[in-house]
């Protein structure tokens, strides 16, 4: 049988960062009081250094498929690969153009 996913808050993910960046107690030993994996507490400093104060902003799992933040996600995709592939064929198109004369 397997065990339910955990969630935590965000705040409680800071909170857990932050007393691994005190460094008084080594990072094993903050997961293991805490109850979860250390290398779950590595991921979340991590995410903290890169995102700052934007990390953690929702619940983390993606929309169920089928509904319209899972299409909206979707679309905003592919739309930026569209436009990344335009960008591409008017480069093209200008050297072809220039190879031509």
């Amino acid at each position: 049988m397997r065990k339910a996913r955990q969630s935590f808050s965000r705040e409680f993910k800071l909170e857990a960062v932050r007393l691994m960046d005190e460094g008084k107690k080594p990072a094993a030993e903050i997961a293991r009081e805490l109850g979860i994996r250390r290398n779950q507490l590595y991921k979340w400093k991590e995410k903290t250094e890169k995102h700052g104060g934007n990390a953690f902003p929702g619940s983390g799992r993606p929309a169920a498929k089928g509904t319209v933040e899972e299409e909206n996600r979707w679309l905003k995709e592919e739309l930026s690969r569209v436009k990344e592939e335009n960008e591409i064929l008017k480069k093209a198109a200008a050297f072809f153009a220039r190879e031509l004369k």
